[in-house]
């Protein structure tokens, strides 16, 4: 079992880069489910100039209790520049 949530989060992130290949962002949702663990993480998909102009795609992976990937799939796109609603400055 995973002994706390960074350490959690820290796996999956690695996990995910080394499945889609794809540069980390940010992550934007970890929830305890049933058995697991949700954690949404955004990832870059494009690089662009300027960096505002970046695509970034949000990933959801549902995680065993071990921290173990069960399935992800990509939930959004996004440019960097745009707000998600529900997002503050």
């Amino acid at each position: 079992m995973a002994k706390d949530m960074g350490a959690l989060v820290k796996k999956v992130r690695e996990e995910m880069h080394a499945v889609t290949g794809l540069p980390l962002g940010s992550t934007v949702e970890v929830v305890k489910e049933d058995g697991g663990w949700k954690v949404a993480i955004e990832m870059v998909e494009k690089k662009s100039l300027p960096d505002g102009m970046d695509i970034l795609a949000t990933y959801v992976a549902k995680v065993d209790s071990d921290g173990k990937i069960l399935d992800f799939k990509r939930t959004g796109l996004r440019k960097r520049i745009d707000t998600v609603e529900g997002e503050t400055d």
